[in-house]
């Protein structure tokens, strides 16, 4: 085993030690070959903290993320008016919403609207970076085509919020 020191900038040196295989022989293979093995000098990693909401917060929580992701689908495809999303959206969510329905409105009329596929809901993930705000991504299918939806929620006043909305 070689030891070597490298001046480096500013103070202090590193060192590199070298393992060299031994004459006519193959290398030793460490338990940890292909790993990079870490020496923490014994100090404890701290496990990351339970960050789920309480219970009975994540019962409600699991509740209206389905129901708000069915509304959202409903309004982005005509079926719902965006003021019904008000109280549970903030302004910047809620103006998005109604762009977005206006915009549809202005390219169909509400007789293709009654004869045309329903986009349908596949699947909804929810996570809770933290105890008070969460994390939606939905998979919705319309036809023979997939689109996303990603919301972020937060507990507010007692209510969830939902502060962020993209569609994919």
């Amino acid at each position: 085993m070689t030891v070597s020191r490298i001046p480096t900038r500013g103070t202090g040196t590193a060192s590199i030690t070298t393992i060299r295989a031994p004459r006519g022989g193959r290398a030793p293979v460490a338990s940890t070959q292909g790993t990079l093995a870490l020496d923490f000098g014994g100090v404890a990693i701290a496990r990351q903290p339970d960050i789920r909401p309480a219970p009975a917060l994540q019962h409600t929580l699991e509740a209206f993320a389905r129901r708000f992701c069915a509304a959202v689908v409903e309004v982005i495809g005509g079926d719902r008016g965006p003021q019904q999303l008000l109280r549970c959206t903030t302004e910047s969510v809620y103006e998005e919403l109604r762009q977005r329905a206006a915009a549809l409105a202005g390219t169909t009329g509400s007789d293709q609207r009654l004869r045309r596929l329903r986009a349908q809901i596949r699947s909804v993930h929810l996570s809770c970076p933290s105890a008070s705000s969460a994390e939606l991504s939905v998979h919705v299918r319309h036809g023979a085509r997939s689109r996303a939806i990603a919301a972020r929620l937060e507990h507010r006043d007692g209510r969830w919020i939902c502060v962020a909305l993209q569609f994919g």
